[in-house]
């Protein structure tokens, strides 16, 4: 019998009923996807795939302390999974003690659909969206633009177990659209992207005229030297800033000193202000459009991690609160340690509390400046002040008295998004949007655009 004509929750209990050890946590990920490509207006390629990963955590106590062994294993067959555990089980008995060693989770109700069988993916998903699609490659063939990119949609279903009783099934679906349009000659190019439960939200009509815009932009080209100059961060810039400071805000980090959230002197940040706005920094499983898994679903251990937390309930979580570091990521673990209240990381980021205005109205609004499209390659430089370093990229464009006048070359930038939260002076209307750096890794975030009044360009990059 092969792991596809298994079902999710069998496979599960099965795991459970051949373990030996003194704990066991058995994840079954149900994996499906499917995506189209396109280039010079005309689609490419497209493909559906499915698979399914198994992971199995044994505990094992001793005399030093509880150990933990984790194996995981693609397409595993039910002749195979005996020795998966048994694996498992060896690796824990060949560990020493874990350092974040906690009781497994108990208390947590049984999700209803955990019998059910996984959600999946098709084609399907891009029904409307598709001939959508090839309406605006003819629109952008008569416009002289050519359009490439990709769209992607999975959905994975993730069923959890474990030897203490809980049963507990999470499906999550997650798209993402990335359109790049060019100019024939390839000297301009604009960029736009978007996150998707289902792609019934994204209108590819819509983002074409948008680039359409942009590309007009950058018909006339204007030099700039590196500096600091008053910008307008999109929604997909700020995400990838603020992901990355999501990323850094490990509760046991900062308590030993290694951090932008770490206290002079010793101790960390929370209670302190971080920006005069009264922006809250958010995550919460039930968000609407930006549903994540309400529990914690961890297949290693490591930072704020724990594999001891699986099953453990996330709740709404306020990061930062009306300009307040609020609370820092952690395990009930180190939460122990660092005295902070446990705080597991959600899979979702919320940046709201700004003023109800778009980033055209915040472009009106501005006598001179720059407007970026995007960040690319952000890279951390100093951790201790969380300065990271990167690249803008397809269009940054001159704001003169509230208008767009022209496209100014790339320039690398050298920033802290922390200091950039502290220094913003305007933020407008939150929305859901695309991290381009990030992407691969992290989907859902809604964020506004931020004005900062000296936004450091520290050099000129030659990049398209």
């Amino acid at each position: 019998m092969s792991a596809r004509t298994t079902k999710p929750h069998e496979i599960v209990e099965r795991a459970l009923e051949l373990s030996r050890s003194d704990g066991c946590v058995v994840i079954a990920d149900e994996h499906s996807s499917a995506n189209l490509r396109w280039a010079g207006n005309a689609l490419t390629t497209n493909g559906v795939t499915r698979g399914r990963t198994l992971t199995v955590i044994a505990t094992v106590d001793g005399a030093q302390g509880t150990a933990s062994g984790v194996v995981s294993r693609s397409a595993v067959t039910v002749d195979e999974l005996e020795p998966l555990v048994r694996a498992a089980e060896a690796a824990a008995r060949g560990a020493g003690p874990a350092e974040d060693a906690q009781p497994l989770v108990t208390g947590v109700e049984p999700s209803p659909e955990f019998t059910e069988a996984p959600a999946e993916t098709t084609s399907a998903v891009f029904a409307d969206f598709a001939p959508a699609l090839g309406e605006s490659f003819a629109r952008a063939r008569a416009g002289g633009r050519e359009l490439y990119g990709f769209a992607n949609h999975e959905m994975v279903s993730t069923y959890l177990g474990t030897s203490t009783g809980l049963r507990l099934r999470h499906d999550q679906p997650n798209g993402t659209l990335e359109i790049n349009a060019k100019s024939p000659d390839r000297t301009r190019s604009a960029w736009a992207g978007r996150s998707t439960r289902d792609f019934k939200d994204v209108d590819p009509a819509a983002l074409d005229a948008e680039l359409a815009v942009r590309l007009g932009w950058a018909e006339r080209r204007l030099e700039l030297p590196a500096g600091r100059y008053e910008t307008l961060l999109p929604p997909t810039a700020v995400a990838d800033l603020l992901i990355y400071q999501f990323w850094s805000a490990s509760g046991r980090d900062a308590a030993e000193g290694r951090t932008v959230f770490s206290k002079p002197g010793g101790g960390t940040r929370v209670g302190e202000r971080l920006t005069e706005l009264p922006l809250t920094l958010r995550s919460d499983p039930n968000e609407p459009g930006l549903e994540s898994a309400p529990f914690v679903i961890a297949h290693s251990s490591g930072g704020d991690q724990s594999v001891f937390d699986n099953g453990l309930p996330l709740s709404a979580t306020d990061w930062v609160r009306e300009g307040e570091l609020h609370r820092l990521t952690t395990s009930r673990h180190s939460a122990g340690l660092t005295g902070l209240p446990t705080a597991p990381a959600v899979d979702n980021l919320i940046l709201d509390g700004g003023e109800d205005r778009s980033l055209e109205e915040m472009v009106a609004a501005t006598e001179r400046g720059l407007l970026l499209t995007c960040l690319w390659y952000v890279r951390e430089v100093d951790p201790a002040t969380l300065l990271l370093t990167g690249l803008t990229r397809d269009g940054v464009y001159l704001v003169e008295n509230g208008e767009v006048t022209g496209e100014v070359n790339n320039f690398r930038f050298n920033e802290s998004p922390v200091d950039l939260l502290g220094r913003a002076a305007e933020a407008g209307r939150t929305e859901k949007t695309l991290p381009r750096e990030w992407s691969d890794w992290f989907t859902r975030a809604a964020m506004p655009a931020l004005r900062i009044p000296d936004f450091n360009m520290s050099s000129v990059s030659r990049g398209v």
